[in-house]
């Protein structure tokens, strides 16, 4: 049994268990319970708060773990990054008074600067040779300059809706970061096992978000100039109609590709086109 550890609530917390369905995990739908074991697959997920993560990786506590790199990063905890996930990106930033006026990192010398953050903005700060006072706090860190308690702040930020709402502008990016999956540096032969199901089972989703399966009909002589707009995976296939000197061709293709080449497709004599939707894809 695989011990998953997933943040408990969020934007993550959301991602992370559409994607642990996606990928056919099963999980039973008690309420209020932290561990709760897969009914379709010999894994079990703990519920934790996202920065409790990587120590509860790093000791054992979890066999791994999915996490922003935000968290990993601050925590610095001994644990190996398995695989870069691609959803729940952001970044970290530093963000000041919008009526400031900021010519370049010096203007935070000297200035109080509030985060949830220390570790990865003191080596920043460090790096640059910045002498400032962290102010850790944690919540919402984004009100702090307008209540006097900071003169900048350094925190996550995803739109920027809420810089705007605090009358903040972001000034400096410092670290992108996106979910994670960690593990523990001493997993058993029998879960890394398991490990690498799960792994391939997120990469069969993960390969087919965004992808389309098209199917369309056109003349046999045009064929060839239809696959350089429809390359397939390898090559698509291309079976003949019984109508003389027509074809079917059934190929892969992004979905945002499709909109560019649907008009020269009809324009190559492409007809009775269909775009189906790709659950999993397995290569």
């Amino acid at each position: 049994m695989l011990r998953v550890a997933v943040q408990a609530k969020g934007r993550l917390h959301e991602e992370t268990m559409k994607l642990l369905e996606e990928a056919g995990i099963k999980l039973s739908s008690a309420k209020r319970t932290l561990l709760i074991p897969s009914r379709t697959f010999p894994l079990e997920v703990l519920f934790l708060r996202d920065d409790d993560i990587p120590q509860s990786v790093a000791t054992g506590i979890a066999d791994v773990g999915i996490v922003g790199e935000n968290e990993f990063e601050e925590k610095k905890e001994q644990a190996d990054i398995i695989k870069r996930l691609g959803f729940s990106k952001c970044r970290l930033s530093l963000a000041i008074p919008k009526d400031e006026d900021y010519k370049g990192l010096g203007w935070f010398s000297g200035k109080k600067i509030a985060t949830s953050y220390p570790v990865i903005l003191n080596e920043f700060l460090r790096k640059n040779n910045i002498e400032a006072d962290v102010h850790v706090i944690t919540g919402s860190v984004e009100i702090a300059p307008g209540i006097g308690l900071a003169d900048a702040i350094f925190d996550i930020v995803s739109s920027g809706s809420t810089l705007i709402s605090n009358r903040l502008k972001e000034v400096e990016i410092i670290m992108q970061s996106e979910a994670l999956l960690i593990g523990n540096k001493e997993l058993s032969d029998e879960k890394r096992e398991i490990l690498e199901e799960l792994i391939f089972r997120i990469n069969s989703v993960q390969k087919a978000n965004g992808k389309k399966y098209i199917l369309l009909n056109a003349p046999s002589e045009k064929i060839d100039e239809i696959l350089e707009l429809l390359p397939g995976i390898k090559s698509p296939t291309i079976m003949p109609l019984v109508e003389e000197g027509w074809c079917s061709l059934h190929s892969v293709i992004s979905e945002k590709q499709f909109w560019e080449v649907i008009g020269r497709l009809k324009a190559l004599g492409a007809e009775g086109i269909l775009v189906i939707p790709i659950e999993k894809m397995i290569l």
